[in-house]
């Protein structure tokens, strides 16, 4: 990944992956470049879910995958975790703390992961996300809160999530300066889509996404999936 000079870093349910007809324009389009372009794939599943999907849909191997709502990295084509990031967030990480508190509020389901990183939960009543946000206010409990989709919910590390994680790889590789597009589709990906890089909101977003305000840097792509972000590379990197 270091020197690169094209990187996508994008989302993989409904941002990537939806449209194969659309995954194989880009695939080949980016083929067809003088120039590589790395990929950085970000998603809210976790690790063993997101190498499965990316076997499943044919995926290629990118140089690095964001797992877990930015809550774990993995670099290279054996997947090392990188540890110094897990511990730059498991200082102030205090999980059960967030689970006992999530026990006392009705409409929340948590999600059987297998890891440790984030507490995940299905939202059957949205009153609900707001009730837990003010307790772990209220009792001081260091997070961050991201609701998407009007039914997911992730606490998370306070200093993780999409965007701080895409923002560490670029810094700890040197390459801030690469050619890059952000794609997303929902409210996990806002943070990474408003860090001021050029980014793609695609056609198939979810609301949330959809009524966020315009930014010249944010381009709304008519297309779904990997269709929107063949849009929005040509939008802003045509050489």
């Amino acid at each position: 990944m270091n020197g690169a000079t094209h990187l996508l870093a994008t989302d993989l349910d409904g941002t990537l992956v939806g449209d194969r007809a659309g995954l194989k324009e880009l695939l080949d389009f980016y083929e067809q470049q003088p120039y590589d372009v790395g990929l950085i794939y970000i998603t809210g599943r976790h690790l063993a879910s997101a190498r499965q999907l990316i076997a499943d849909e044919g995926l290629p191997i990118p140089q690095a995958l964001v797992t877990d709502v930015g809550t774990e990295i993995y670099t290279g084509t054996n997947f090392l975790k990188d540890e110094n990031w897990e511990a730059h967030l498991m200082d102030d990480w205090a999980p059960e703390q967030v689970e006992t508190l999530a026990k006392t509020i009705d409409g929340l389901t948590p999600q059987d992961l297998p890891v440790t990183s984030r507490r995940s939960y299905h939202v059957t009543d949205a009153q609900a996300v707001e009730q837990l946000r003010n307790l772990l206010e209220a009792k001081k409990v260091p997070h961050k809160l991201i609701f998407s989709g009007g039914k997911d919910l992730d606490i998370l590390p306070s200093n993780s999530g999409k965007g701080q994680a895409l923002r560490y790889l670029l810094e700890r590789h040197g390459i801030s300066d690469a050619k890059l597009l952000v794609a997303g589709d929902s409210g996990n990906d806002l943070e990474m889509l408003t860090l001021g890089f050029p980014s793609v909101i695609v056609g198939n977003a979810q609301p949330e996404l959809k009524t966020h305000e315009d930014h010249p840097l944010i381009f709304r792509a008519n297309r779904h999936c990997a269709g929107g972000i063949y849009e929005a590379w040509n939008h802003f990197h045509v050489d």
